[in-house]
C-alpha cells in the first residue's frame, strides 16, 4: 500500500512543469557574529554583503566568497545553549561546506598564509584538486579547484 502512495506521488510530481529554485543562502551557526565576519572577511577574503541589526540580540549577516553571485552564508549568532553545542559541528565532522576556486595554490597558499588549520593536505582526485581546512569554529571545508 505504501509503494502504491509512493509511486502515485512520484507519478504526480514528475508530470508538474519545471520550476526555477536555486539555494540561496545557507545558515551557519556562530558564537558572535563580529569575530566570524573578521575571519571570514579578513582570512578568506569574502564580501560583507549585509550586517542589519534585527534587535538587541539579532543580525541578519550575509557574506560570500569573492566572485560568487549565487549562494551566500547567512551568519547566525547561536542564541541558546543547544545552539552553542553546534557551533563548530553542525554535520558531526563531516566536510560542511565545500568551496570552489579556480586557482587552487593561491587560495591554498593564502589558507597557509592566515594560519588556517588545515585538515587534509592536498591531493589530486579524479574530481579536481582538495585539501581540507577548518575555520575558526572547527567547521570542515573542502577548498576545490575541478579539473
Amino acid at each position: 500500500m505504501g509503494c502504491r502512495k509512493f509511486n502515485y506521488f512520484y507519478r504526480i510530481t514528475s508530470e508538474l512543469p519545471e520550476m526555477k529554485q536555486h539555494i540561496a543562502q545557507i545558515a551557519l551557526v556562530v558564537a558572535d557574529y563580529d569575530e566570524a565576519i573578521e575571519f571570514y572577511t579578513k582570512k578568506l577574503h569574502f564580501r560583507l554583503i549585509e550586517d542589519t541589526v534585527l534587535s538587541e540580540t539579532k543580525r541578519w549577516v550575509r557574506i560570500s566568497p569573492p566572485g560568487s553571485s549565487a549562494c551566500c552564508l547567512l551568519l547566525a549568532k547561536a542564541a541558546s545553549d543547544d545552539q552553542l553545542s553546534r557551533v563548530g559541528n553542525q554535520t558531526g565532522g563531516r566536510v560542511f561546506l565545500f568551496l570552489h576556486t579556480d586557482n587552487f595554490k593561491q587560495d591554498y597558499q593564502n589558507l597557509l598564509d592566515q594560519e588556517i588549520r588545515i585538515v587534509r593536505e592536498p591531493r589530486a582526485e579524479p574530481y579536481g584538486t582538495v585539501a581540507v581546512f577548518a575555520d575558526l569554529y572547527g567547521n570542515l571545508w573542502d577548498l576545490i579547484e575541478p579539473s
